[in-house]
């Protein structure tokens, strides 16, 4: 099983009908869930991280498999995110995080067993769910030699 924790709700319904899209295509492969957690609304930006962090951690079960998405993470390749997808499914549920727009508290990283960084550029968290998605699927068409990767 595959969860996604990430902070704040989707507003655009071209999102929300690729995000449906792309949990309709892995179910084929998965069971995904994705829970949206408040952001927090104060100014002080650490103060922001720390209670964003804290409903994180609410939802982490110590077994799980903890993927980081951060700037700070490893870069990887489609075909190289697929190999680590299989192996973190050996390990358990697998769990991805994506931070508010402050990014993630430091518990949080601490407790990630994995960091990636699709990009180095900042993309809005909202379509950045449609964008892991749609590598999760990739993921799982490489892996069972289906064509949709090229």
């Amino acid at each position: 099983m595959i969860k996604i924790i990430c902070i704040g709700k989707i507003k655009e319904e071209y999102l929300k009908a690729a995000i449906t899209e792309y949990l309709k295509r892995l179910s084929k492969y998965t069971k995904i869930e994705i829970i949206e957690l408040p952001d927090e609304n104060t100014k002080e930006i650490e103060q922001c991280k720390e209670l964003e962090g804290e409903k994180i951690l609410k939802q982490l079960k110590e077994r799980d498999y903890v993927i980081t998405l951060e700037i700070e993470g490893n870069s990887l390749s489609s075909t190289e995110f697929a190999y680590k997808i299989e192996q973190a499914e050996s390990k358990g549920n697998i769990v991805f995080i994506i931070g508010g727009s402050y990014g993630l508290s430091n518990k949080i990283k601490n407790r990630s067993n994995q960091k990636i960084s699709f990009s180095k550029m900042t993309f809005p968290h909202q379509l950045f769910r449609v964008l892991l998605l749609e590598q999760i699927y990739r993921s799982y068409k490489i892996r069972n030699n289906e064509s949709y990767h090229k």
